[in-house]
Order: structure tokens, then sequence, then C-alpha cells
């Protein structure tokens, strides 16, 4: 799974059927699947936007330490 994100995260276009497929051989499902995918999609996206837009965390947050 963590594999799979990676690959998701850095090289999306190399992401194949055989990636999926090796997914579903450890018993995860086409659900789960596009579960493992939309929350890496969804960290890498706010990732970046924050990146682009220099965001940081607030200071009460950041100190809360989480």
């Amino acid at each position: 799974m963590l594999d799979f994100a990676a690959k998701l995260t850095a090289e999306p276009w190399q992401v194949e059927d055989r990636d999926r497929q090796a997914l579903r051989d450890e018993g995860f499902t086409d659900r789960d699947i596009w579960d493992i995918a939309s929350v890496a999609a969804f960290f890498n996206m706010s990732n970046r936007v924050a990146s682009a837009t220099d965001m940081r965390p607030n200071s009460v947050y950041h100190g809360q330490a989480r």
C-alpha cells in the first residue's frame, strides 16, 4: 500500500494495472484502492497548494505538538 501511494505521489504516470493487481493480491479491494488513492491525492494536492502559497501552520496549532 505504501509503495503504491509513494509511486502515485512521485511518478503517477508510471502507475499501471500490475500495481493495482499487486494490491488486490495482498487482499485490498477496488474500494480500498480508491480510498488509498484518494487519501494520497488529497495530501499531495494540499501540500502542493501550501508550498505554492508559502502557507505555514499557525503558531497555536503548531505549538500543540501534533
